[in-house]
């Protein structure tokens, strides 16, 4: 059957072994300097790993391959780690287990998609539902963009656009914007912005090209906004290995994390 896995560019792989650690279910090693998974059906596809990664090696892809076994996924653990690793990640698929489940269909479809929680079934009901407008009663604007460029998606813009000249580079998740109404004043307003998902874009060239950007000396800060879960942390990533490649020493940058209720949870410096 088809489902989502994870994938490893021994290219890009530097040995770290971040994401052996990042994996509780034990399906990663170093073998001969890069990572390696160790057997399908020990991989869960939540791509908790993938934010553990400095250079952005992992990825989740779809194809072929057997179900996780989960009950060999433990013994694989108890013989090798031992049963604080077992219940380790017990605890994680805690997490990703969608609080509820409804109906056999719902389970299936939280399977089929991986399981990642950045693709957990979550519903929080507002207090008061406002009423839906007629047709054709939309007002024109009800509040002001803040943004004043095009394009942004990291596939599109080219480095050494007047709009990157002399301001702030903020580099977004694609989920950011919905979950917090926040972003247009408290991250978008005077600055220059590129979108980008780390999960489901094809990120080969953003590395590159986002060092590209930040080659602009007139750019004083870039700031990653990303969500909470595990993979967005790829997009931090991207940002650490393009610093590296950009050669400036005088640049700040920080992340910035998200939460699923659009609060700012926490803000640190990324260091090249």
């Amino acid at each position: 059957m088809k489902r989502k896995i994870i994938t490893i560019d021994e290219a890009t792989c530097n040995g770290c072994g971040n994401c052996v650690t990042g994996c509780s279910e034990g399906a990663l090693q170093i073998v001969n300097g890069k990572a390696k998974l160790v057997k399908e059906q020990f991989c869960d596809g939540f791509g908790d790993c993938i934010g553990t990664c400095p250079t952005g090696a992992l990825k989740i892809e779809e194809r072929d391959a057997p179900d996780f076994d989960i009950a060999a996924t433990k013994q694989h653990l108890m013989k090798t780690q031992g049963v604080e690793a077992v219940r380790k990640m017990e605890a994680a698929n805690a997490r990703h287990t969608p609080p509820h489940a409804p109906t056999p269909a719902a389970r299936a479809h939280a399977h089929a998609s991986g399981g990642c929680p950045g693709s957990r079934m979550r519903f929080r009901p507002q207090a008061q539902a406002a009423a839906a407008p007629a047709a054709g009663s939309l007002p024109g604007i009800v509040n002001k963009s803040e943004l004043n460029q095009w394009p942004i998606q990291l596939h599109l813009v080219q480095p050494g656009a007047p709009f990157f000249q002399g301001r702030e580079l903020v580099v977004l998740s694609t989920c950011s914007p919905i979950a917090s109404a926040d972003v247009h004043w408290r991250f978008i307003r005077g600055r220059s912005v590129v979108v980008a998902c780390p999960k489901l874009d094809d990120t080969d060239p953003y590395a590159e090209k986002l060092a590209g950007i930040l080659s602009e000396p007139s750019i004083p800060k870039v700031t990653v906004v990303r969500m909470e879960v595990p993979c967005c942390g790829g997009l931090t990533a991207i940002a650490r290995e393009a610093l590296q490649m950009c050669g400036r020493t005088d640049l700040q940058a920080e992340e910035v994390t998200v939460s699923l209720d659009g609060e700012v949870v926490e803000t640190r410096p990324i260091t090249a």
